[in-house]
């Protein structure tokens, strides 16, 4: 998962509802829960991680697979190559200072010979923008910034354009820190994280300074296959499809049992009872199943990488069969929804909140408003979180499909306000175990995960009736069995209207 920020306020509290009852659901916490159990364990035969390309993701895919074929789902693989992150040399030194750093994946290489440098700091800690760095010289220097605000890639670009030699992103918690820059190819400054302690002692030194350091990161990628896998409601309107997605892969690191087998197991337990409630349609029905429009499930690769998944998907639609690609009427995205400390909260597609760096859709808002418009009426609090694209969904509104999608939270740190709304923890992130060993079946909050399961699962079934607030496109009010006269039920009531009415008796 690739963060984006969350409000900063909670306005979104108990008594701001607008009524009526919520769609019922089968989709539960419970349920999800034990799909998790099955991931940590698939972890656990896999040298602990499910990431792409590995035995895990394999495991884990095959998992899904089983449960929709046993539903009467048709899964498919679909296959596509992604460039491996491989460090082959990695030594950071600094007089007095014990470090253990770890590469950004996709970060750019040193030269052989590594960088010999002053470590300068920014007058803004975090290192976002240009004007961080007003009157610093970091030419030819080696950066030291703060995790947080931004994305690391964010950090590594600003670094690299106001000219640094490399760049030391340090955790703004306790625990060591990895990521993932914007993807291969990425113009910006070689990069590692260190840990929040590492990052006070650099701090130290530079502000005790005048401080040297050594620099050398030697990386190659590697060319490797993995794949999506997609499943879709036999029943539903073909022209009109509710795409919903989550990535499957985790990092290397980790088991990856919030990011993003919370969302993976999530989806997959809203598609098992949305092919429960859709059978029983009589045979020969023109739209078998209880459902209005399709609904497609994904459950996408190498998000970890940089959203390669998603990307190759929408991609491939666009190249090859671009009339489908027409036929989505939304995508729902589903990425890290079990925080242990956690939010609840929606894409701000209505920019509400945030001003979003990416054009949003037509369509997306009233998509926004199916999840807020249900946590509402129960009495949820919820907030805003940035519309940003900085997860799977980042392709689909790029070729302009409505969008929205729900958020726990990963590293932005815990405010008095979301404490207020949500409980928790104030001061620290809203997953300290993100991207870590640690995001194992113990990091999950099973109040959010619950929450999250029974709103995904009803909005997911509302859409699956109708997205005529997001498209337009109205339900059918008849189908072709509609239109026989069906007799009416007796009442008990004597028959005034002579013999030819009893036809009518059951």
């Amino acid at each position: 998962m690739t963060t984006a920020p969350v409000a900063p306020v909670g306005a979104h509290g108990p008594g701001h509802g607008h009524g009526g009852t919520p769609g019922k659901t089968q989709v539960t916490g419970k349920a999800v829960y034990r799909h998790l159990e099955a991931f940590q364990r698939i972890a656990d035969d896999n040298g602990g991680n499910r990431a792409m390309a590995t035995p895990g993701y394999e495991a884990s895919a095959r998992y899904i697979e089983k449960n929709l074929r046993k539903a009467g789902y048709s899964p498919t693989r679909q296959y596509f190559e992604v460039e491996s992150f491989n460090v082959e040399t990695l030594e950071v030194t600094v007089p007095g200072v014990e470090l253990d750093p770890i590469a950004m994946e996709y970060s750019t290489s040193t030269d052989a010979d590594g960088v010999q440098a002053e470590l300068v700091a920014p007058t803004d800690p975090l290192g976002c923008t240009e004007a961080a760095w007003t009157g610093v010289d970091v030419t030819d220097k080696i950066a030291v910034v703060s995790r947080g605000s931004c994305p690391f890639s964010q950090k590594a670009i600003t670094a690299e354009t106001v000219g640094a030699a490399a760049i030391i992103i340090y955790n703004n918690e306790a625990g060591p820190l990895n990521g993932t820059l914007g993807g291969p190819g990425t113009a910006s400054a070689p990069s590692v994280g260190v840990s929040q302690e590492e990052g006070a002692a650099l701090v130290a030194a530079i502000e005790g300074g005048p401080v040297n350091g050594s620099f050398t990161l030697q990386a190659s990628l590697e060319t490797v296959e993995t794949f999506n896998v997609i499943a879709e409601t036999r029943g539903g309107d073909p022209n009109n499809v509710v795409m919903v997605g989550a990535h499957l892969d985790g990092v290397p690191e980790g088991p990856g049992i919030n990011d993003n087998a919370s969302g993976s197991a999530t989806i997959l337990e809203t598609a098992l009872q949305l092919a429960k409630s859709s059978k029983g349609k009589k045979k020969g029905h023109p739209n078998p199943g209880k459902l209005n429009n399709k609904v497609r499930f994904a459950w996408w690769g190498a998000e970890e990488s940089g959203l390669v998944g998603s990307n190759h998907y929408v991609a491939d639609l666009q190249a090859n069969n671009a009339a489908e690609l027409d036929k989505l009427a939304v995508y729902l995205n589903f990425d890290m929804v079990a925080s242990p400390n956690y939010i609840i909260g929606v894409y701000d597609a209505n920019e509400s909140t945030y001003e979003a760096p990416v054009v949003v859709p037509p369509g997306s808002a009233a998509a926004e408003k199916a999840f807020t418009d249900y946590f509402d009426r129960i009495n949820q609090p919820w907030v805003d979180t940035e519309f940003s694209g900085r997860s799977d969904y980042s392709a689909f509104i790029d070729a302009g499909v409505p969008s929205t999608g729900l958020f726990t939270g990963a590293d932005d740190v815990k405010t008095p306000e979301e404490v207020a709304l949500f409980g928790g923890t104030a001061g620290i992130t809203h997953d300290p175990d993100y991207h870590s060993a640690l995001d194992d079946i113990t990091n999950v909050n099973k109040k959010a995960l619950d929450i999250n399961a029974r709103a995904i699962g009803s909005v997911v079934s509302s859409l699956a009736y109708s997205t005529e607030a997001i498209n337009g496109v109205k339900p059918p009010t008849k189908h072709k069995h509609d239109k026989r006269k069906h007799p009416k039920k007796d009442k008990g009531k004597k028959d005034r209207k002579g013999p030819k009415n009893k036809t009518k008796r059951r």
